[in-house]
């Protein structure tokens, strides 16, 4: 027994073993996203960010709706102080039509109209819950952040999730666009 922690070697190995397994179930879990992420332009505080539609290629209607929404969310509370989102009018996506790229230029038009810097579209290639006993929720998002001047793409991030059983499809979403983003956050 050690006098100064007052554990046996059996209570510090078993201790040891914990964190291991514990950090072992850790890492193969952060295994089950694939992310590409590349490096972000400097953004100067201040400097306005677009939110453009992100384009739905999958069955769930208004998929790229709720990225967009998200994505807003996480780059505003991320310290981006100067965002603006698209008007509404400018996505056809509703409930039983998918969006069309089309719609991405017009609100390009549109950002460019604003005075914004840059603007950040993308697509969602997969949003549903797996089919099967557990029913995991799936998630695979591609961004871009275009520079609204010429249109030219100056970053570009790509990555797929899945959750366990009981995890919810909005917070697996959340949490790979926050991977996604976080080189674009200035907070």
């Amino acid at each position: 027994m050690n006098k100064q922690t007052g554990m046996t070697g059996k209570t510090v190995a078993r201790r040891l073993a914990a964190w291991c397994g514990a950090l072992g179930a850790a890492l193969w879990l952060a295994g089950c996203a694939v992310t590409d992420v590349g490096r972000a332009p400097a953004l100067a505080r201040g400097e306005t960010i677009a939110v453009l539609p992100i384009v739905n290629y999958t069955e769930t209607p208004q998929a790229g709706l709720r990225a967009e929404a998200i994505a807003e969310s996480l780059l505003k509370t991320g310290g981006v102080a100067s965002l603006k989102r698209y008007p509404a009018a400018l996505n056809p996506e509703t409930l039983f039509e998918p969006a069309e790229r089309e719609a991405v230029g017009k609100a390009l038009e549109w950002a460019r109209a604003e005075k914004a810097r840059y603007a950040l579209t993308g697509a969602v290639q997969e949003w549903r819950y797996k089919v099967g006993v557990d029913g995991e929720p799936a998630v695979g998002i591609s961004l871009q952040l275009l520079d609204v001047n010429s249109g030219e793409v100056v970053w570009s991030a790509t990555g797929s999730d899945s959750g366990w059983s009981r995890a919810s499809l909005s917070g697996t979403a959340q949490k790979l666009l926050r991977r996604l983003l976080a080189p674009l956050m200035q907070g």
